[in-house]
């Protein structure tokens, strides 16, 4: 069976455990003095952070990423009031702003912030078919 993970390079430990954990996720004590924590969440996917530092010893190749990851995390909210709370509450705490929360033509609420290391978080409610809309014009 195959085991799916993410795996996100760090500047920071602290800062960026700070971050993750206002989505509400724990880490054992003493994480942020670590070079590498690992978490299961749910589904048995694996969540884990390496220092810079970490990754250099065992890639001597490894160069920090320039400007945040193409890709984004998401993290499902309970409801459309949680998208705009937990976005506030992000950017409030000093994060970077992605994206804005907005109702997405598939019918969710929506918004990015970016982690400390410019990964982009998505945060998403429920879909409610009446919040539909026309998508773009491809």
């Amino acid at each position: 069976m195959t085991k799916l993970g993410l795996h996100l390079f760090v500047k920071d430990m602290k800062e960026s455990l700070a971050f993750y954990r206002r989505l509400g996720i724990s880490f054992p004590d003493g994480s942020d003095a670590q070079p590498h924590v690992a978490v299961t969440l749910a589904g048995d996917f694996d969540l884990s952070f390496g220092t810079h530092e970490l990754t250099r010893a065992y890639d001597p190749a490894f160069r920090p990423p320039a400007g945040g990851s193409p890709n984004s995390l998401q993290v499902a909210l309970g409801s459309r009031a949680e998208v705009d709370r937990l976005y506030g509450e992000l950017t409030g705490a000093g994060h970077r702003s992605h994206l804005a929360p907005h109702d997405a033509f598939w019918g969710a609420r929506y918004a990015e912030v970016d982690d400390p290391d410019g990964n982009v978080v998505g945060f998403q409610s429920p879909v409610d078919p009446a919040k539909r809309s026309r998508g773009p014009n491809l």
